[in-house]
Order: C-alpha cells, then sequence, then structure tokens
C-alpha cells in the first residue's frame, strides 16, 4: 500500500479524474462522426482509443483533416461540450476528499488540458476553486499536452518533487508525472480503460473513492 501521508502536494487532474465528464465526452464526438457518415462513438470504444494529443485521437477514429482542418474539428468539440459542461457532475468522493487533504494542510494543485480561462470557471462554479493555489491549465483548447506547464508548477511551488504525487485518469498524466519527476497513481474511472493504464505501471484505482478510502487509512 502507498504511503500518501509522506506526500506534501497532491496534484489533480480535472477531465475525469475530478469531473465525470467521460459521458459527455462520448455523447458530443459521437454526434460529431455521425455528422460525418462516420461510424459512431460508445463508452467502451471511447476508452480504448483515447489519448493525447488529441489531434492524434481525432485522426485515429476517422476525421480527415485534408477535408477540414484539426482547428475546425477541434473548436467543434469545445462549443458542444461546453454547451453542456455543467450537466457533469464531481466524481464520488471528490469533494470529500479535497476536503480532507485541505483539512490536514497539504498543499493542492490543478494540472489540466482544459484552457486555464475555462478550468478556473468550472473550479469556481463546482465550488471546489478555494483548495487550489495554482491551476495550471493551457492557453488554447486543442489539448496538445502538459507536461510544460507541469514542469513550470513543481518549479513554482518550491517543493520537493519527491513529496509530490499526481492524481490523473490517462496514460498521459502517468507520462507527464514521471516527466516531472514525481509518483502518480491513476484512476480507472475515467477517460481510458484499466487495461491500458496498467502499461503505465502506477498504482491504479478503480475510482476516486477507492483511492480515498485509503489516503484516510495512513
Amino acid at each position: 500500500m502507498i504511503d500518501f501521508s509522506k506526500y506534501q502536494h497532491f496534484i489533480f487532474d480535472w477531465n475525469g479524474t475530478l469531473l465525470n465528464d467521460l459521458w459527455l465526452a462520448v455523447d458530443v464526438i459521437d454526434k460529431m462522426l455521425l455528422k460525418r457518415g462516420l461510424p459512431g462513438m460508445s463508452s467502451e470504444r471511447y476508452c480504448e482509443v483515447f489519448d493525447f494529443p488529441v489531434r492524434d485521437y481525432y485522426q485515429n477514429i476517422g476525421f480527415d483533416f485534408e477535408k477540414e482542418s484539426f482547428e475546425i474539428v477541434g473548436t467543434e468539440f469545445i462549443v458542444e461540450y461546453d454547451k453542456r459542461q455543467y450537466e457533469c457532475n464531481l466524481q464520488n468522493s471528490a469533494k470529500e476528499l479535497l476536503d480532507f487533504l485541505y483539512d490536514q494542510k497539504y498543499h493542492l494543485s490543478v494540472l489540466s488540458a482544459r484552457e486555464q480561462t475555462m478550468l478556473v470557471q468550472n473550479l469556481k462554479f463546482y465550488q471546489i476553486h478555494h483548495y487550489f493555489p495554482v491551476i495550471s491549465g493551457l492557453i488554447d483548447h486543442y489539448a496538445n499536452g502538459k507536461l510544460e506547464n507541469g514542469l513550470q508548477l513543481i518549479e513554482n511551488t518550491h517543493i520537493n518533487p519527491k513529496y509530490t504525487i499526481l492524481i490523473g485518469d490517462t496514460l498521459h498524466d502517468a507520462e507527464v508525472a514521471k516527466e516531472m519527476g514525481i509518483d502518480c497513481v491513476l484512476i480507472a474511472s475515467g477517460h481510458q480503460a484499466i487495461h491500458r493504464l496498467e502499461s503505465a505501471q502506477v498504482n491504479i484505482f478503480t475510482s476516486l473513492s477507492h483511492l480515498f478510502s485509503l489516503i484516510k487509512k495512513n
């Protein structure tokens, strides 16, 4: 079992980790595919194919960037997603976990591929903004990756990477954590299937609730 008490700094991914938005991402991309006469999307297939950078993921599921640009496709997704974003709920136990860590005086941050302004708005809407002294999103909505922001986050917080852990839901989170020189755990209730996450060779939890139950025991 991981000794979570050794950490001073918990970094959270947003989409799929704290926010339960898998169903919405699937619904939006399904409609976009069907509109173009392409095979639709199920949750099962999505968790098998979703990846970073999202440009490659779009191509892999059939979008033809010789017919329309990646920017057009990416913007269409975000526009449709944002129309319904607040239909989503936080993952079970997300608020309770953040309350617990905050009360225990841990340093909390968010590192997300969400565009920065919208990320801050999202955290405020769900009333969890105050937990996070550092909120790091991207400068645009094309979700190319978050390694550069992650490295900057570590530098700015001045907390030893040895005592920092990233909690995410994708292989990209594990890759970013490795490059940042920090530990990582993955939640298998987000945007990638558990058998894919296993290739990262980090600890995997079935849900945020599962993770919370173990952190409380430390």
